[in-house]
C-alpha cells in the first residue's frame, strides 16, 4: 500500500492510497480522511457516481472538517478498476471505467476485473484493517451518491452486519428499471436471474436492515424521473417495512453542490446512528 498524496486538513490528514488488487487484477486507488484524534472512531465508507474516482468527494463535498469535530474515519474506493489492459467502451460515460456499479460481473470481458462489491467488501476492508489502526471493523457505516448511492444501498442490504448504517444522495434505486441501470446489467450479468442480486428496492422487499436509511433527493434533479425514482423504493420500505426518511429537498439538482449542501446531516446521522 503506497501513499500518493497526504495533506493536513483541519487537524487531521487527507490520504490517498495506491495498491495493487487481487481480486481487480489491476492497481487501485482509494482515499482516506484520519481526523486527528485517534481513538473511539467510527468509518464511513463513502462511494461516488458514474464518471468519479477517488478524488471527486475529498474535493469538492466538504466533509473534513465535521469528520474531524465527530471522529470518522472518511473511506473513499474508486468507482471502477483502471489501467491500460482494463476493458472499456470509449466514450461511454456510463458503462466501463468509472461506472463498476458496485457489482461482480459475471459476463466476458468484464468479469476478470469487474469486481468491485468482493473489492470493497473484502480486499479493501481487510486492507484497511491491516494498515490503519484507527480503524474499527464494528463501528462501519456507507453512503454514496447516485451509482455509489445504488451501491450504498446494496451493499448494507446484502451485509447489514459489516455497514451498520446507511444514506445516500440521489441513489439509483431500481436499476432494473432505469436505463442506466439496464445498460450495467445486460453488459457486466450474464444472467437476468442476478438483477435482484444488485437492486436495492427488490433486496429492501425481501431484506429489510434494522437500520433507519436517510435518502436526500434534489428536485431539481434532471435525473429524478428517469433514472433514479425513489419513491418506487420508499414504496417498498413500507412494505417491508424498512426505517426510511426520504428527503425531497426544494431546488437541489444532481452535483456536488447538492452533497456540500446536506453533507453534515449525513455525517451527524451516521454518528448518532452507529
Amino acid at each position: 500500500m503506497k501513499t500518493i498524496f497526504e495533506k493536513k486538513m483541519f487537524g487531521g490528514t487527507q490520504t490517498v492510497y495506491e495498491h495493487y488488487s487481487d481480486v481487480c487484477e489491476c492497481s487501485m486507488k482509494f482515499a482516506v480522511y484520519k481526523p486527528k484524534n485517534t481513538k473511539n472512531l467510527s468509518s464511513l465508507f463513502w462511494l461516488s457516481g458514474l464518471t468519479c474516482s477517488e478524488e471527486n468527494f475529498i474535493s469538492k463535498a466538504g466533509a473534513q472538517r465535521l469528520a474531524d469535530k465527530l471522529g470518522i474515519l472518511v473511506i473513499t474506493p474508486d468507482t471502477s478498476p483502471r489501467g491500460e489492459n482494463i476493458p472499456d467502451i470509449k466514450d461511454q460515460y456510463d458503462f466501463g471505467k468509472g461506472a463498476g456499479f458496485y457489482l461482480d460481473a459475471t459476463e466476458d470481458p468484464w468479469k476478470r476485473n469487474y469486481k468491485m462489491e468482493s473489492y470493497i467488501t473484502t480486499e479493501l476492508m481487510s486492507l484497511i484493517e491491516q494498515n490503519i489502526p484507527q480503524f474499527n471493523k464494528s463501528k462501519v457505516g456507507i453512503s454514496g451518491h447516485s451509482m455509489g448511492g445504488h451501491g450504498a444501498l446494496t451493499l448494507h442490504l446484502k451485509n447489514p452486519n459489516l455497514f451498520k448504517t446507511c444514506s445516500a444522495f440521489s441513489p439509483i434505486v431500481a436499476p432494473s428499471l432505469v436505463p442506466w441501470g439496464q445498460k450495467a446489467f445486460n453488459g457486466y450479468l450474464a444472467d437476468k436471474k442476478e438483477w435482484g442480486n444488485y437492486d436495492a428496492t427488490m433486496l429492501v422487499e425481501n431484506f429489510p436492515s434494522n437500520a433507519h436509511i436517510l435518502i436526500d433527493q434534489g428536485l431539481s434533479d434532471e435525473f429524478l424521473n428517469n433514472q433514479l425514482k425513489p419513491l418506487i423504493f420508499k414504496k417498498a420500505c413500507e412494505k417491508s417495512k424498512q426505517k426510511l426518511t426520504l428527503r425531497m429537498q426544494e431546488g437541489y439538482d444532481h452535483s456536488y453542490y447538492f452533497i456540500a449542501s446536506f453533507i453534515d446531516d449525513h455525517l451527524n446521522w451516521h454518528h448518532n446512528e452507529i
